[in-house]
């Protein structure tokens, strides 16, 4: 018999028991009075969740789904967008924008280096004409585990002019944010990640600048119209069949993520970072991304020199049914990536730490052992004063 199969990586994460029974139920009509209660409960979570003073749609899509939204609503064909590229999804942002035939011009550092601000303001000071209509910014680039520092770069894309399109998949539910105080114009999630859901949602906040950008937007657009869902919450509805079941889990997990708090959630993905990434270094790995930008839900580090990435992750899964992440595309078999976001404690950490030691020491690597749990658990006393729980 073999253990039940443990998601460590980017996404698909974990997802709580309370939250599967949810979707088990006899699905509602999606146009009664009882979903609407539900849905309209989950979009004031979610809006409080995301400090949002503005709109908030729930989308039956992946979160590239609501990244092509964003793009399409607020934009139209021969308008300029610089996008902030630290990683594939930085990329992603560029490639929508083409495809919806906007100019894009790429602010592009190095794998495993932040965007920082200086670099921002240059190219936006050099901007003259005040000629980008929008900025794309990835908050916590998901391929590499580098977090930008969304605040300070929205407010300078605020000061330029531009609209403040941004990605935060993998770190909204999972980091303090404030959409409307930093100035986002648009932002989007994927309920797969910190909302402790399986794949199948995404959700779109949207400003006032970004709803006054879509009454001039001239980009093709219908199942993604923002105008329909704008409407359709007047009548506290969507405008097409949604997932109901998976709007019933969001419910759920939004409770859940209530009771705990996101002040208390950042701080436990704070400690879980902090604990891997001292776990990983204990066993003489050397990590992908520097402290000062390393991500608190995804952590990148380099395979041993004498140890494949495939060696690794299948050891890992073949042994104790441990998932973990390869890197993209040019970082494919150069990092392996441990997600802990959302339904993932300290706990967690502790054993994928434990069962990566010992998969190192199978395929030949020595470090003392134990080192890496004991580093772990020293990092967690340090921060709380007590063990990992």
């Amino acid at each position: 018999m073999d253990p039940k199969e443990f998601l460590m990586i980017p996404g698909p994460t974990p997802v709580p028991d309370e939250v599967l029974l949810e979707m088990a139920r006899h699905p509602l009509g999606h146009r009664t009075k009882e979903f609407s209660k539900i849905f309209m409960a989950a979009t004031a979570a979610l809006k409080k969740l995301a400090a949002c003073e503005d709109e908030v749609f729930i989308l039956t899509s992946s979160g590239t789904g609501a990244m092509e939204a964003a793009i399409a609503n607020t934009l139209s064909p021969g308008d300029e967008v610089l996008s902030l590229v630290c990683g594939v999804f930085g990329e992603r942002w560029a490639k929508i924008a083409e495809a919806y035939g906007c100019k894009v011009e790429r602010v592009v550092v190095p794998a495993g280096q932040p965007i920082t601000l200086d670099l921002l303001r240059k190219r936006l000071q050099e901007d003259k004409g005040r000629l980008f209509k929008a900025v794309t910014v990835t908050h916590n680039e998901t391929s590499t585990g580098v977090i930008n520092d969304l605040q300070q770069l929205s407010l300078a894309i605020r000061e330029h002019g531009a609209l403040c399109i941004a990605d935060t998949v993998t770190s909204f539910g999972a980091v303090p944010i404030s959409f409307s105080a930093w100035g986002v114009d648009v932002m989007v999630a994927g309920s797969q990640k910190a909302l402790m859901l399986p794949p199948g949602l995404a959700v779109v906040f949207c400003g006032e600048r970004a709803l006054q950008a879509y009454e001039t937007s001239k980009c093709p657009k219908f199942y993604f119209d923002f105008g329909r869902y704008r409407k359709s919450l007047e009548s506290e509805t969507t405008p097409f069949t949604p997932n109901v079941s998976m709007i019933l889990a969001l419910k759920s997990s939004l409770d859940m993520i209530q009771q705990e708090g996101i002040v208390a959630i950042g701080s436990r993905h704070e400690r879980m970072k902090k604990a891997l990434r001292a776990g990983l270094t204990g066993m003489g790995l050397k990590l992908f991304v520097p402290e000062s930008c390393a991500s608190p839900t995804i952590t990148a580090a380099l395979p041993p020199a004498s140890l494949s990435v495939d060696a690794i992750r299948r050891t890992m899964k073949e042994r104790y049914q441990i998932r973990l992440a390869d890197g993209q595309e040019e970082l494919k078999n150069k990092i392996f990536r441990v997600g802990h976001m959302g339904y993932v404690f300290e706990r967690d950490i502790l054993m994928t730490l434990a069962a990566l030691e010992t998969c190192l020491h199978l395929l030949g690597y020595r470090c003392p052992s134990g080192i890496g749990v004991g580093s772990a658990l020293t990092e967690i006393a340090a921060l709380t004063g007590s063990p990992a729980k």
